[in-house]
């Protein structure tokens, strides 16, 4: 597909200008790349590869992948890059490839059930992190970054607004389905001992809540099951009583803040990386339904009981992104559900 016909130009112009003169650092480089073909590695992917082209870096990507064939089939502008080199193998026991690689994004795919993974979904987490450190540590990395998550701090209090990167929560060990939170966790804690007995500096985004194209429109996140609603169904359904509060940050965004985090955040220090402006469930439901598509119903499940405590919440606060790298949300809520909704609309399957 040629540049001026990509679907994303919009979004990659974005994330080209945001950026700046931090992609210089890029320059004739190699970058390896775990996770590269799920919703954030694939932002990461599409972002440096335009971002190349259009400055002409000349930069040389090698992304990891169990499965390489069917995404070659599902991104075949991607695969077929000139810049790009597929690398068949597992986190935990890939084959380290050849050359120096001054940067690496380890970004290994989120569960299918977000936030809940099984013990056995999340098990291959710290040993695939200590696979590619100990990669990063051998093959000349200088920059390496790291997607956590914001499960590392547990259930967030109701009566704590945003969740600071120095809140001291932390998953529950008798829930099971906190295996995912306590892996990344692990993960973090692998990469500041890296970043103390190596040259590699490691650079820890802890992630929230985002969307936009690529996203998994009938998985378990509501804002993309709510715009799969809202473009194909009779009515936006919301599953429980809509109160919970969430905050979403655009994906194009996301893209802008990874980088920047990689490129400038400091070592071995967390980085909250998503909106702290936060949103009840419902009313995204609603502004979906009147932004996607006017006149679709929204039904809610449940009515919230009587003596209902304060609503859950899973909000960061983003204010050491803010002031250590200037980072903000730039694309409102209502736009970024506006672009979603166009992608859905050009590449969802016929039902």
């Amino acid at each position: 597909m040629s540049e001026s016909g990509h679907p994303l130009k919009r979004d990659l112009e974005h994330v080209l200008a945001q950026i700046d003169g931090l992609w210089e650092e890029l320059r004739g480089g190699r970058v390896f790349i775990t996770g590269g073909t799920g919703f954030v590695g694939r932002w990461m992917l599409e972002s440096l590869l335009w971002a190349s082209d259009q400055l002409e870096l000349g930069v040389r990507v090698t992304v990891l992948s169990r499965y390489p064939e069917a995404f070659a089939r599902k991104a075949p502008p991607v695969t077929g890059h000139k810049a790009v080199t597929m690398l068949a193998g597992d986190v935990t026991t890939f084959a380290f490839p050849t050359g120096e690689y001054g940067h690496v994004l380890h970004m290994a795919k989120e569960p299918e059930d977000g936030l809940n993974a099984a013990g056995e979904d999340a098990a291959a987490l710290a040993p695939g992190t200590a696979r590619v450190l100990a990669f990063a540590a051998s093959h000349g990395t200088a920059k390496l970054l790291f997607t956590s998550s914001g499960a590392v701090y547990g259930p967030q209090p109701v009566d704590c607004e945003r969740l600071r990167e120095d809140y001291a929560g932390t998953p529950s060990p008798d829930d099971p389905h906190a295996a995912y939170a306590a892996a990344k966790r692990a993960g973090e804690q692998l990469c500041t001992s890296a970043s103390r007995d190596s040259s590699v500096s490691a650079r820890i985004a802890r992630c929230f809540a985002f969307m936009g194209p690529f996203m998994d429109f009938d998985g378990v996140y509501a804002i993309g099951n709510f715009i799969r609603d809202a473009v194909s169904r009779p009515a936006v359904e919301v599953a429980g009583d809509g109160t919970p509060l969430r905050s979403y940050l655009y994906a194009a965004d996301l893209a802008v803040w990874l980088w920047t985090i990689l490129l400038s955040g400091a070592n071995a220090t967390p980085y909250n990386v998503g909106s702290p402006y936060p949103i009840s469930i419902g009313d995204v439901a609603r502004l979906v339904a009147r932004t996607a598509a006017r006149g679709t119903p929204v039904h809610i499940a449940h009515q919230p009981p009587r003596d209902a405590r304060a609503p859950s919440r899973y909000i960061p606060d983003t204010s050491r992104a803010a002031s250590q790298l200037g980072l903000a949300p730039q694309v409102e809520l209502a736009d970024a559900v506006r672009r979603t909704a166009h992608w859905y609309r050009s590449h969802r399957s016929p039902e």
